[in-house]
């Protein structure tokens, strides 16, 4: 049976369509907002303000792309959380009248619940190896660093997250450190491809149980930074490469002990990555090694699905349509994951 969903996505800046079939994506559209690239970071009120300029023409593209007409949907799913409630409110009211005008029903979707099931999306012609249960997924974006435990596609568990702030946090507020423009994580990935990851060491913090933590590892990289800027004013362009390197060799470093440890303390093998960060070159290549070297089973995302994005949230809708585990018109959102 071919069962078509529609997949909104509204969370934080990027507002976002996707029509699966079953769970073979069709079409996947992102409309980002540059207008925030000036602040250095995402404004809230002018984040919700895209939304709604944003929505219509990017579900009309969605669809046209994917062949299908609005009537043949079986259902909406949205994402309910987390994000920026405001953001959320566009795409949650949008469903709820595009799903009530249609007479089908509603899924709600956990934004970090859906980056773990990025896994599962199909290409229409290149099958794609999934996850069996049970896996560990390292969630890693702008707002989330968090290890989960995958027992089933609704069964998940936090095992270890940061207790302040997140690694893609860490990327572009090192990046709005040295100039670069927002947002910093790709450009510092870039140029750290051509500098020397071991020019400059910084700190990594000595965090109990499996947690993490970067407001420490800012803090050092804003103060040496100030520092070296006093001696030469010069410091940040001559050495921008050899900066952004070493910076991003500390992060990976910091996500794949930690994940190290996660996998000898449960045993599991299987070892996905997700989320906006899971697109960084270094990080792929770290998780590779581990598959060579210490036979783990690694699972990278395709990079359109790596960012926000609505298929992600159309899948997970399509599992829960299955479960018939239906959202209703009284859905609301929330700000802080329920995972």
């Amino acid at each position: 049976m071919h069962i078509y969903i529609l997949g909104i996505e509204s969370s934080c800046d990027d507002t976002s369509a996707a029509v699966l079939c079953n769970n073979v994506v069709l079409s996947n559209c992102i409309a980002s907002q540059e207008i925030h690239r000036k602040f250095g970071g995402v404004v809230p009120e002018l984040a919700s303000r895209a939304h709604q300029q944003n929505i219509i023409p990017v579900i009309h593209q969605a669809l046209h792309l994917s062949g299908i007409s609005k009537e043949q949907l079986h259902a909406v799913a949205f994402t309910q959380g987390p994000g920026l409630l405001g953001s959320l409110l566009v795409g949650i009211s949008f469903a709820k009248a595009f799903a009530f005008g249609l007479g089908i029903p509603l899924l709600e979707a956990d934004h970090l619940q859906a980056h773990v099931l990025a896994h599962f999306i199909q290409n229409p012609n290149t099958p794609e190896k999934v996850p069996a249960f049970p896996f560990l997924c390292l969630i890693v974006s702008g707002g989330h660093t968090q290890i989960v435990r995958v027992d089933d596609y609704f069964k998940m568990q936090i095992i270890g997250q940061t207790i302040d702030d997140a690694a893609g946090e860490a990327f572009d507020k090192a990046a709005k450190i040295m100039g670069l423009p927002y947002p910093g994580g790709p450009l510092i990935d870039t140029l750290a491809t051509n500098g020397n990851p071991n020019a400059f060491r910084f700190p990594k913090p000595s965090i109990p149980l499996l947690n993490f933590s970067f407001s420490g590892l800012k803090t050092s990289f804003l103060y040496f930074i100030r520092d070296n800027l006093k001696i030469n004013p010069q410091f940040i362009e001559e050495n921008k490469n050899d900066l952004c390197a070493s910076l991003q060799h500390t992060i990976i470093q910091i996500l794949m002990e930690k994940l190290q440890e996660v996998v000898k303390i449960t045993g599991i093998q299987r070892v996905a990555v997700a989320g906006g960060v899971s697109a960084n070159s270094a990080l792929r290549k770290a998780m590779l090694e581990k598959q060579e070297n210490a036979g783990w089973e690694v699972f990278i995302p395709d990079f359109a699905f790596t960012t926000d994005n609505a298929a992600m949230i159309a899948v997970t809708g399509y599992y829960k349509y299955l479960k018939n585990n239906f959202g209703s018109l009284k859905s609301k959102p929330y700000s802080r994951s329920k995972l």
